[in-house]
This record gives C-alpha cells, structure tokens and sequence, in this order.
C-alpha cells in the first residue's frame, strides 16, 4: 500500500503549522493508522510535542529532515510533514514531489492574507509540481470569533480561486482556544482532551477530517 503524505505548508512564519501538523498526525493515529510526523522545521515544534507525548498513547513515530534526507520508517501508512517558514523553491518543489495532499493555514490578518495569495500564486509559477498531483486545501487558523478581520478571512478564503480558474477549498474555521495549547504542553491532541472540553474544537476539524478521509483529498490516478 503507498504511503499517504499530508503537508501543513504556508510559508509565513506564525500561522499554527505545527499546531495542524500534530492534531492531524494524532487523529490518523487514534484511529488505527501507523504514522509518521516529520519535522521540517528547524524550530522543532513538532519534534518537542513527541518527545513529551505520553507512552499511553497511540503511537507516532518521528522523522527529522536531516542535510536534506529524511529517513522515514518503512511501515509508515500516513506521513505528515510540518514545514518551516521561508521555504524556497527548490525546497518547496521537494516537499510538494512528495505529497499528495496539502493543508494551509493562514491566520486573521492582512500581512497574511496578502500573503497567503501571493504564495498560491507561487505555487503554481512551480511547473509541473502542481496540476493534479497534490489536492490542496484552506484552513483559517487561530481565528478569534466574531471580529471582523475574521470575517474578511473566511470571505477571502471562501472566495479564492487558483490560478486555473478553479476553486481552492476553503474547509474550516478554527478558533484560538487554550485548549490548543493545553494539549500541546502534554504532547496531545484535542482529540485526546476530555470531549466535554473540546466539542466545540472537534465540531470546527470536522469538514477538515472529512475531506483528508476522502478521495477529495487525493490525486486522481
């Protein structure tokens, strides 16, 4: 069976990366698979989640980009890649060749947003890493409900469109919640914090997790 890849890719700096990177790794853990989370980010945010994440839980192994290589463990079924910011393009061209799904974040402001659109921009100036070979998705991050830069992002993200014409799919808006940083202090996910405290969280990841479980979510062969 060939090994799924997601990338958690935006190269602004700030914008939750590590945060998506290891819900998500611990989501298709949870839920059976083997996964591999790889740090690509000299920070080591998701590295250091790892290393405190308790033995009670479900498993997830960890790879590091080292001098360009990264040793992943044969048995791998999901790989997730956080990324570091200020990627170049021959960087970005090396993740992109690896993935078949990609999820970026962009958080509430307009140096982001501006952002956000220049990269997609860039991303397809990248010949031949692009059309059909990686799905791409929007996630608004850290977003502080009911504030009208907030608006502007969901209005923006909902309405972006790809080079090609195409709709980029916007799929959630994920609040700034302590929760986030309750379980990363531990080495978990929401997914792993008492349901009582997290419903509103996980109800926000639920179109996020139906598309990754989906054949949207995937290259046509």
């Amino acid at each position: 069976m060939k090994m799924r890849t997601i990338l958690v890719l935006n190269p602004k700096g700030g914008c939750g990366k590590s945060t998506l990177a290891t819900n998500i790794a611990s989501y298709f853990s949870i839920n059976g698979k083997k996964v591999t989370l790889a740090d690509c980010d000299p920070q080591g945010s998701s590295q250091d989640w790892l290393n405190v994440r308790p033995d009670n839980q479900s498993r997830i192994s960890c790879a590091v980009l080292d001098k360009g290589s990264l040793q992943v463990p044969e048995d791998t079924e999901v790989l997730i890649m956080d990324t570091p910011a200020g990627v170049s393009d021959e960087r970005l061209s090396k993740f992109l060749s690896r993935a078949q799904t990609m999820v970026m974040p962009v958080i509430a402001s307009p140096i982001d947003i501006r952002a956000a659109e220049r990269f997609i921009h860039e991303l397809f100036s990248l010949k031949g890493s692009i059309n059909n070979k990686i799905k791409i998705a929007t996630v608004a991050n850290r977003v502080r409900e009911d504030t009208l830069i907030a608006a502007k992002l969901e209005y923006y993200l909902d309405h972006l469109k790809l080079p090609n014409g195409k709709q980029l799919p916007f799929m959630t808006m994920l609040r700034s919640s302590q929760n986030y940083i309750h379980a990363a202090d531990r080495g978990l996910s929401i997914f792993e914090l008492a349901p009582s405290k997290t419903y509103y969280d996980r109800e926000q990841w639920e179109p996020l997790l139906r598309w990754l479980d989906s054949s949207k979510s995937l290259p046509k062969n």
